[in-house]
């Protein structure tokens, strides 16, 4: 089979496109033959400095799909089914194989490409804003990198949910196309002082909750965002830039800092329920999944460069 793989870490000129060894499906596992792959910001940062768990690697980590193969001791599940799944590495191939436990229906009606999207991006905004920012209807929510794939299922989460949304983006242009997802006021982090901006929008009060998928530098900004008894999600380091924050602000107005990682938890029915509930969500149209732009997968490479490129909005496929 066809996939995209590298050998070493480095920018995305390491992607190569080779014939590589179809994979085995375990007794507990299925193989599926992949439609549509999402690149997610983990796939970029793995790429850039992850262990190579193979040789050659086969990078990524969500892909959607027909079921082709399945384990002896998988009985929830058949051939012929459509799933979307989420495993370590492996998604950038033509044919993939995950544990069943990694898989999760796409109901009737809901196209492969967007399902392919959903488990870490929904499931990752969902967790930061309710699981661990306890979000509440009328609290005030600031989403960094609103224009992300975790800021745009965060976005529309935050809103159906009563709270007032802020985020953050790039340029006035990527804001204006998050507005029909439930923005209420976008900041344009280049052009003016994010802090300043969210407590201006506030009256000085500041964010009840806020995403933090940037960490670095971001990171610091988000802290000192906060209202008082404030909550913050960090659920990733898109920024690519060293974790070293003065964390003082969040004991003088008792606010508290969580780090947030869905894969510590993918196992527990608790994870598992909640990213089948937002996939049926997402098929009666409750959701909206925004994809960018889509790439044949023997263009891997470039799909890499664009995403880091932070031009897109919501998230790139790619497709075999």
């Amino acid at each position: 089979m066809k996939a995209a793989v590298y050998y070493e870490n480095g920018g995305p000129e390491v992607l190569r496109y080779e014939d590589v060894a179809e994979p085995q499906c375990a007794a507990d596992g299925i193989v599926i033959r992949v439609e549509a792959i999402a690149v997610e910001g983990g796939d970029i940062l793995n790429r850039g400095r992850g262990p190579l768990m193979s040789s050659p690697h086969v990078g990524g980590y969500q892909a959607a799909g027909e079921i082709i193969e399945i384990g002896a001791a998988v009985t929830h599940l058949r051939v012929g089914q459509k799933v979307a799944t989420v495993n370590g590495w492996g998604s950038h191939a033509e044919l993939r194989a995950v544990p069943a436990r990694n898989a999760w229906a796409i109901p009737e009606g809901l196209d492969v490409r967007h399902a392919a999207v959903m488990p870490v991006t929904f499931g990752t905004a969902d967790d930061c804003l309710f699981e661990f920012g306890r979000l509440q209807p009328g609290q005030t929510v600031l989403i960094q990198a609103g224009a992300s794939g975790v800021g745009v299922a965060a976005i529309q989460l935050a809103k159906r949910a009563g709270a007032r949304v802020l985020a953050t983006a790039s340029s006035d242009e990527r804001l204006e196309r998050l507005k029909p997802l439930g923005l209420d006021h976008g900041i344009n982090y280049k052009t003016c002082d994010l802090v300043a901006e969210v407590m201006r929008l506030t009256d000085k009060a500041g964010a009840d909750v806020v995403v933090d998928p940037v960490g670095g530098t971001t990171l610091q900004a988000s802290i000192m965002a906060l209202a008082y008894r404030g909550r913050l999600s960090m659920v990733g380091a898109a920024g690519r830039e060293p974790m070293v924050v003065d964390v003082i602000n969040l004991m003088a107005g008792n606010r508290s800092l969580s780090g947030v990682f869905l894969g510590a938890e993918m196992h527990t029915d608790r994870v598992h329920d909640n990213i089948q509930r937002l996939i049926d969500e997402a098929a009666r149209g409750e959701l909206q999944v925004v994809l960018d732009k889509t790439f044949p997968l023997s263009e891997a490479a470039a799909a890499h460069a664009y995403i880091e490129s932070r031009q897109a909005v919501g998230r790139v496929l790619l497709v075999p």
